[in-house]
């Protein structure tokens, strides 16, 4: 999957007219890669994703680096900041987890059939080990017992309200710097609404237990994949969890 990087200048090309003036600009569009330049890139991208699914997004560059048998500098030369590098690899996992979801949904009649095979694509896949940590916090206030049904709250900084006539303003705390990985600028919305699909669907179809949220879906797929050295022993591992995981979201006869 490819995601055009906003924040790469395109090339702009210029022709000197007869007179030595410059004559009319091209259009602009990105410079093609060169093929050692391209294959860099990947091994970068490659080893960003190793590293911060090993390590989180917390990770050095320096060992991005490393593991991509490149100089730091090649890494900054297409990633500016390590911001930019996060954002492009939280953006890929993300939009890769949201067609798993579109293709559950879309292919599998059966609401129960349908989250599992999402669970197990997902988890066999590795991405949930690289999903934005505000996505994770998304769904923490389900309420599967108010009176309009399933509620998918989210788990954000509430906007700023005007104070309540007899109360005191509320006061104002300047917010964090928030990381790129937390911010809602990788896709994060559509992934969330069709998991919450795929979560309702399954508990109005009494098969998944009241209480599970879309986030303790999110939180089965970080989980359910952990980094092992041998990639045998890593598939076989996170196959067996998620058996016991799923058997803990299904529903049981009162």
């Amino acid at each position: 999957m490819h995601i055009q990087d906003s924040h790469w200048p395109g090339a702009v090309a210029t022709e000197a007219g007869g007179d030595g003036r410059a004559g009319a600009t091209a259009t602009s569009r990105p410079a093609p890669l060169r093929v050692d330049a391209q294959r860099n890139l990947e091994h970068v991208l490659r080893a960003a994703r190793e590293v911060f699914g090993e390590l989180g997004y917390g990770a050095p560059m320096e060992d991005v680096a490393r593991r991509a048998r490149v100089g730091v500098g090649t890494v900054y030369r297409r990633f500016p900041s390590k911001d930019v590098l996060v954002r492009r690899i939280a953006e890929e996992e993300t939009s890769r987890l949201t067609e798993q979801a579109r293709t559950a949904l879309g292919q599998e009649e059966e609401p129960w059939s349908a989250l599992s095979r999402f669970l197990r694509t997902s988890v066999a896949s590795g991405a949930g080990r690289l999903l934005p940590p505000h996505v994770l916090r998304v769904g923490v206030a389900d309420d599967p017992t108010a009176a309009e049904g399933p509620v998918r709250a989210e788990a954000r900084v509430p906007q700023q309200r005007a104070g309540v006539a007899g109360q005191p303003e509320p006061r104002v705390v300047a917010p964090r710097p928030v990381p790129a990985a937390e911010r809602d600028d990788t896709g994060s919305d559509e992934l969330v609404d069709l998991v919450g699909q795929l979560v309702d669907r399954a508990r109005e179809a009494g098969e998944l237990r009241g209480d599970v949220t879309v986030a303790d879906v999110l939180l089965v797929i970080a989980t359910a994949a952990p980094s092992l050295p041998d990639a045998a022993q890593q598939a076989a591992a996170s196959a067996r969890l998620l058996d016991i995981l799923l058997e803990g979201l299904r529903s049981r006869p009162v």
